[in-house]
């Protein structure tokens, strides 16, 4: 298991500081990412946190999934490779 943590459906007003705070009581955060949209800059409701250890990002998943941030139930789990693209295809 990895050390970064995918963090889905928050509330597009979710900043980075809310999310540390959260994720601080299971160990050392080292990174904070909430996922913008290139033109216009707002949230697109996900983030990806990094975690000092993979025992913290163990516990962190098992510990916050499903809790309450901003009035949204978020879904925190291991974050997947993203698939590697194919030459100069379009999607």
């Amino acid at each position: 298991m990895g050390k970064k943590i995918y963090v889905g459906n928050l509330a597009y007003n979710t900043n980075e500081s809310a999310i540390r705070s959260l994720f601080e009581p299971c160990g050392t955060v080292a990174s904070v990412n909430v996922i913008t949209d290139r033109d216009t800059g707002a949230s697109k409701g996900f983030a990806f946190v990094e975690m000092g250890t993979d025992e913290e990002a163990k516990k962190a998943i098992a510990s916050l999934d499903g809790t309450d941030l901003d009035g949204r139930k978020i879904k925190v789990n291991e974050a997947m490779d993203r698939p590697a693209r194919r030459g100069n295809d379009r999607y």
